[in-house]
């Protein structure tokens, strides 16, 4: 489940621990050594891993690529609490010329701990040894003292910039922003991977093509919207969700909101289908917003509270002869300040406000299907008579009931 996406084929593993290395006249010795082997193909990497605050440096990343060019090894996979604004990046700067036969992997312990309740719990280990023994890696994982941490840090350019956003005299030129926007979009990460470990699949931040084949690209937009607007936004795509959950952290007004886009049904009438959604947020508070959209409109038509839309769903409808296209539903919640976690906290608060929206609003909304079509029985059909002389044929058809019957020539024009 680890290594398989990293590019290791669909083989028997093998670990090793601290094997030693020449480079140079150095002795180097990694923390471990992975190969997975299937037939005559085998894929080998070199494990570093960092617990606790400890950080990846970049001489010992460069050096482990060094060592696996010459072995002749696939990759080097570190694993650390640092979590990269997403997938595919390193937390560790490294020249790039050192990647060119040898690819460069990090894996979150966050991963690691939502991977392993995943197989345990959700997809099953059937040698009941082997899921004994990784219970015990679950178990030794999430306790406090393992090393393996939670996301716990805003950075200390955080204070400084919210602080700025606050007072309007942030500028796209002040060094923090590059620093609060990645761990914002870790945030984000950490937050798909928590979800997803209690829902049993898997949880991701939602990323263009154009923003995973360029992460610069991510970062740019968030740190001008920080700039211009002062808020923070990002998304986290659930499999089989009716739409993405948003969230936006708006620095200025300390509020940080959760909301999702639902399509409205393609039938009924406008009040029909806002009791339709109204139906479906059964679990929701009477403070969430939902707004409803018209077609060939970008603009909300109009905005109301759930708890008045169940009173009276025609509050959403501003023109009966308009089709109702879709409904956003948000929920908002206090934003915290402070750059670590616990109470006042910026990262509970967006980690609290995502399961609790997921609780009472997404988990709940299913996307409207239309009824599949029903077969017409011929007891169903009742005919309509008509004059003999619209008649142009004096066949059965599918149209007639069974009481029809063929009409009989008259003696004039019998033959």
């Amino acid at each position: 489940a680890l290594v398989k996406p990293l590019g290791a084929p669909a083989g028997k593993p093998e670990t090793f621990v601290e094997v030693p290395f020449e480079l140079g006249e150095k002795r180097l010795y990694p923390d471990g050594l992975i190969r997975v082997s299937r037939g005559s193909r085998s894929w080998t990497a070199l494990v570093e891993v960092k617990t606790g605050t400890n950080a990846l440096t970049t001489e010992q990343v460069e050096n482990y690529l060094d060592i696996a060019r010459e072995q002749k090894f696939d990759a080097v996979v570190t694993i650390s609490n640092e979590i990269p604004p997403m997938a595919g990046q390193h937390p560790t700067k490294i020249d790039k010329r050192k990647l060119r036969t040898v690819a460069l992997h990090h894996l979150p312990w966050s991963q690691v701990l939502a991977v392993a309740v995943l197989q345990k719990e959700f997809r099953g280990v059937a040698d009941p040894d082997q899921a004994w023994i990784l219970g015990e890696l679950i178990r030794y994982l999430e306790h406090n003292r393992s090393g393996a941490l939670e996301f716990s840090d805003m950075g200390e350019s955080w204070t400084q910039v919210r602080d700025a956003v606050t007072s309007g005299t942030l500028r796209g030129t002040d060094k923090g922003i590059a620093d609060v926007v990645a761990r914002f979009d870790a945030l984000l990460r950490f937050a798909g991977l928590s979800l997803g470990r209690r829902l049993g699949t898997e949880a991701m931040p939602v990323l263009t093509r154009k923003e995973l084949a360029d992460p610069s690209i991510r970062a740019s937009a968030l740190a001008q919207s920080l700039v211009e607007t002062g808020q923070l936004s990002g998304a986290i795509r659930v499999p089989d969700t009716v739409g993405d959950l948003v969230v936006t952290a708006d620095l200025r007004a300390k509020q940080v909101t959760f909301h999702v886009d639902v399509g409205a049904p393609a039938q009924g009438r406008p009040t029909t289908r806002v009791n339709w959604l109204a139906r479906q947020l059964k679990n929701a508070p009477d403070g969430v917003r939902v707004e409803s959209f018209v077609a060939r409109s970008r603009a909300s038509s109009a905005a109301e509270l759930l708890g008045k839309i169940r009173e009276d769903p025609t509050c959403l409808v501003t023109d009966p002869t308009r089709e109702l296209r879709s409904f956003r539903v948000a929920q908002s919640a206090t934003m915290g300040s402070k750059r670590g976690r616990g109470r006042g906290a910026f990262i509970d608060s967006v980690l609290d406000g995502i399961d609790t929206f997921y609780a009472e609003v997404l988990g709940d909304v299913k996307a409207w299907s239309a009824a599949p079509p029903r077969l017409r029985q011929e007891a169903d059909v009742i005919p309509e008579p008509l004059p003999a002389s619209s008649l142009s044929s004096t066949d059965i058809s599918s149209q007639d009931g069974p009481e029809t019957q063929r009409p009989q020539a008259s003696p004039e024009t019998a033959p």
